[in-house]
């Protein structure tokens, strides 16, 4: 009992600790997840008015209403776009160029100017500077250009989804969390825009004082023991100095003959959560890969970049996983050598959000399938040879297999967590239940003792002549107690199929005898003592004599 106490307050004070340091994932708005629904944040139970009057400024300041009229300014409102970017004074955007260089696909940081290569920092006040960057003209070996948007702020918003006519829908489902997948702006033989937005879970050492400055998005901490709701979404703590948190990847793609741009949208930079440089490190390592640069030697495709990608979250699962496997272990234990009911709570909540990560494992699943099956409409030009273009599809359906099968592997173990934790649940309630069989059999041995006796007071209490004839004394009584009370005890034993006198599946005649049979036990060990002393006493009398 000390153990788990002590291991619950632990579990306790990291998971305050984790609340104040991570940020909590909202609650998916899966109602507004894709530009698919035709009522894009409308209140369907008022009447609304068709009519817009309103003048749309088609500078990036009109946004996104200057790209999509049906986006009035109730229903951006709604949809709290601009309330949920950060409210830092800046906005910091990472830059990576994928190049082709004679006959290698080079991962390179370009100079955009400033203090820090390839970085750039987009204050509130001077906005322009930013926005005439995204003028300029790309060198024409550029194959892709990828930007890494680390606490996008309300202009930057405004100004990416002007130049390059991105969906809404990306932006509030990224600030939302919501998971969702789609293709738009489709254009046969020329390109489209894709995007998918993928929260997974996230594990990592918690080694961060508790007094850390909390970042402006970061809720108060919440007390997990009035707190009687299960927050799914909110930090969990292993108790072995880890904890699991939610993450997510918003990514958008413009994909097209002449250019492809790849925008990366981070939640914060300041937490615990992938900020948007070491995302952009992990790409420049998949540059490294010579697997990897023989898929992008063969296929000019950009949506490769898409799948490469996919595989930091299957890393995280399978981490975050791996520390879940040793939790159920360690609980598992705990169930066994503690008999503790009070870990049933434990037990519970750790298998609700292991039914929450079954839903997130099919997004997963979900999201590789849409890769596989959107095809890049730019691979239909005339650019493209038939032999490139089937070899690029046969090889995109090689490496999403793969993925697939990881993912697949994923729930395999998911599942054989949810078994494991559902068997410690079960053997819990059976030690439970265990306990009340045996108070019961206590209870039921202490009636076999004071029910004859009891029986023979209610006889012997008769108005009766043959009974109540004033001959019966305290001797009758006892006589006929103990005589009931040992018959009682006789058929009871027997009736017994398996006790401390007869073994296991005994015959009804071998229960019958079992008198003899626990006399025969008494007497056994007797003899074998007294025997051997008795043999020893008659030597000596005969070596005297």
């Amino acid at each position: 009992m000390k153990i788990s106490k002590k291991r619950s307050d632990i579990s306790q004070d990291m998971t305050l600790r984790s609340a104040a340091l991570l940020r909590l994932a909202p609650d998916p708005m899966y109602l507004h997840a894709a530009p698919s629904r035709p009522w894009p944040w409308m209140n369907l139970d008022v009447n609304c008015d068709l009519t817009d009057t309103t003048v749309v400024n088609q500078s990036w300041q009109g946004y996104p209403q200057n790209q999509f009229r049906n986006w009035t300014p109730d229903k951006v409102q709604r949809s709290k776009m601009f309330e949920k970017c950060s409210k830092d004074q800046l906005s910091t955007i990472h830059w990576m160029d994928v190049c082709d260089s004679e006959n290698v696909v080079r991962f390179t940081i370009p100079d955009m100017g400033g203090n820090d290569p390839g970085t750039t920092k987009v204050p509130t006040k001077d906005l322009n500077q930013f926005w005439d960057m995204l003028q300029h003209n790309r060198p024409e070996n550029i194959r892709v250009r990828w930007l890494f948007v680390d606490d996008l702020t309300q202009p930057v918003l405004r100004m990416l989804g002007t130049k390059y006519n991105i969906e809404p829908f990306f932006f509030t489902s990224s600030l939302h969390w919501t998971p969702s997948r789609y293709q738009d702006t489709l254009r046969h033989g020329k390109g489209d825009h894709i995007t998918i937005v993928l929260p997974f879970l996230q594990s990592q050492q918690e080694s961060r004082s508790p007094h850390t400055r909390q970042s402006p998005t970061d809720p108060k901490a919440w007390d997990s023991v009035t707190d009687t709701l299960i927050d799914i979404q909110a930090p969990f703590s292993t108790g072995d100095g880890h904890v699991l948190f939610f993450d997510v990847l918003a990514i958008h793609m413009v994909r097209d003959v002449k250019e492809n741009t790849i925008i990366s949208y981070h939640p914060e930079s300041k937490g615990h959560r992938t900020p948007a440089k070491h995302l952009r490190s992990l790409i420049q390592f998949v540059g490294e890969s010579m697997y990897w640069q023989k898929i992008f030697g063969k296929s000019k495709d950009p949506t490769f970049l898409f799948l490469a990608i996919l595989w930091y979250a299957l890393r995280e699962w399978d981490e975050s996983l791996d520390l879940l496997f040793r939790h159920v272990s360690e609980l598992e234990l705990q169930v066994l050598q503690l008999d503790n009911i009070s870990l049933i709570n434990d037990l519970h909540v750790l298998q609700a959000r292991l039914l929450h990560y079954q839903s997130l494992l099919h997004d997963f699943e979900v999201a590789v399938t849409f890769i596989e099956t959107t095809s890049n409409p730019a691979m239909e030009s005339h650019e493209v040879t038939d032999e490139e273009r089937t070899d690029s599809n046969a090889l995109m359906k090689k490496e999403c297999k793969n993925l697939l099968s990881e993912i697949d592997r994923l729930e395999r173990r998911r599942t054989m967590l949810s078994s494991r934790l559902k068997n410690a649940m079960d053997f819990t309630f059976a030690i439970v239940n265990t306990e009340d069989s045996r108070r019961m059999q206590r209870f039921t041995y202490l009636t076999i003792v004071f029910l004859p006796a009891s029986f023979t007071a209610s006889i012997f209490g008769m108005n009766v002549i043959e009974i109540d004839n004033g001959t019966q004394t305290l001797a009758h009584y006892m006589v006929v107690t103990v005589v009931l009370t040992l018959v009682t005890i006789y058929i009871v034993v027997m009736l017994q199929e398996q006790n401390w006198v007869h073994r296991r599946r005994a015959t009804l005649l071998q229960r019958a005898v079992w008198p003899i049979r626990l006399l025969w036990r008494i007497i056994l060990p007797l003899q074998d003592m007294w025997v051997p002393q008795y043999r020893r006493s008659s030597t000596v009398i005969d070596v005297t004599a």
